[in-house]
């Protein structure tokens, strides 16, 4: 039966009312339609940037963008604690149609400029960063308990899905169509997104304890139970470490111009391929659900990632890139899946939406500073010496949380839960 978590890691006696998996449904078609149409912004916006200026460091600029958002996750964690999970989803994810409507209608009009695709991904950025931890922080409303880990799979796997068929399809809508049609489809996934959140039943409603905390206390209390947790700490570290020297895929129009001499199609193959190993490792983890070392897994997914990160920088054969993309996709996807188990399987639920904003801080910073550090490397020495550089760094990364923070690789989910 569905069951709610206290921060001891015991059952609490008046579970959480949960109307089923069609709850999950929701949840999950919600989140399938938003990063279809977020993942198709990117392309397009990236694809037309790059094209309109020729230069990968424009690229790498547009992640100073993103990371000026950060802090708003942090501060959306905390919304996910106070107020209705389920309205804040909607009213976020109804934000960031309009974002996309607003540069759909600039595009149709050839008015589209390339301050204009800096300011709305700002602006979408900010919207998403807000209603980044209501997501995760409903995950233990609408499935059981014990169920989390593959949950957390399922959506994982969605989003890889999504991957391979999202990158097809700017490929073949980009070059027929162009960046207009590219934006209205966009813009049309937004909008589906939209009315999912409001047919769950399940409860939104915040903890009332954390609903009537003061702001600065609530801060507070999510900052210290992540700084004392075992795990958490060292998992974000990890993600902060390996991605700032190795964020590729918001590159892929400059990997495949440098790499291979390819445009668009280049980029949407590469794109395409990455999901598709992101698949491949997110039905391998399926099977490894029942191991109870998951920091272990993390950690040697993440060593195997940083491995082809520097085959990747090296080779200069599309079709074996194309493998090695595969791979890195595959190992990421292991990782990011493991980690985010860890997250929901460790944190009580009225803390869950600041946990999981921090993670997602954690990600996105890194996401976002890596976008910046590839970018402007990749314009300075080449985008193949880069991601040898990165795999280079992502390998003393990890031997640094191996040895400096056994309980990552310690952590057995079957065992005793780390102390808090």
């Amino acid at each position: 039966m569905p069951m709610s978590e206290l921060q001891d890691g015991s059952v609490s006696a008046n579970p959480l009312k949960v109307f089923g998996y069609r709850d999950f449904l929701y949840l999950w078609a919600s989140t399938g339609f938003m990063t279809v149409a977020n993942a198709l912004r990117i392309l397009v916006s990236l694809q037309w940037l790059y094209e309109a200026t020729g230069s990968a460091t424009q690229l790498g600029l547009l992640g100073v963008v993103q990371l000026l958002q950060l802090p708003v996750a942090l501060y959306g964690g905390m919304l996910a604690d106070r107020i209705n999970r389920k309205m804040l989803m909607v009213v976020c994810q109804f934000a960031a149609a309009a974002m996309l409507i607003v540069i759909t209608v600039l595009a149709f009009t050839e008015l589209l400029k390339p301050w204009h695709i800096f300011v709305v991904t700002g602006l979408s950025g900010i919207v998403a960063m807000l209603g980044v931890g209501a997501r995760p922080a409903m995950l233990p409303r609408v499935i059981p308990r014990y169920l989390l880990p593959h949950a957390v799979t399922v959506q994982v796997a969605t989003r890889q899905v999504a991957m391979v068929g999202v990158p097809l399809i700017f490929w073949q809508v980009f070059e027929r169509f162009g960046a207009s049609v590219g934006f209205t489809v966009a813009a049309s996934c937004a909008v589906l997104s939209t009315i999912a959140p409001g047919l769950i039943r399940a409860s939104g409603s915040p903890d009332t304890a954390s609903a009537t905390t003061r702001v600065s206390e609530a801060f507070k209390e999510g900052f210290w139970f992540i700084m004392r947790h075992r795990l958490l700490p060292g998992l974000y570290l990890l993600d902060i470490g390996v991605v700032i020297v190795s964020f590729y895929r918001e590159l892929f129009p400059v990997f495949a111009d440098q790499l291979y001499g390819l445009g668009a199609e280049g980029t949407g193959l590469l794109s395409s391929a990455d999901a598709v190993g992101g698949i491949i490792g997110t039905f391998l983890v399926f099977s490894l659900n029942k191991v109870g070392r998951k920091g272990l897994i993390v950690l040697v997914s993440t060593f195997v990632y940083a491995i082809f990160l520097i085959a990747f920088g090296l080779n200069t054969s599309f079709a074996l890139g194309l493998v090695v993309i595969a791979v890195l996709g595959l190992t990421d996807a292991i990782s990011m899946t493991m980690r985010q188990s860890v997250v929901q399987l460790t944190t009580p639920d009225r803390l869950l939406g600041r946990a999981s904003s921090a993670h997602s801080f954690a990600a996105m910073g890194a996401n976002h500073i890596g976008h910046i550090e590839v970018g402007v490397m990749a314009g300075l020495i080449g985008a193949g010496a880069t991601m040898v550089f990165g795999g280079a760094a992502s390998i003393l990364v990890v031997s640094a949380i191996w040895f400096c923070l056994p309980g990552v690789r310690k952590y057995d989910q079957n065992g005793l839960e780390p102390q808090r």
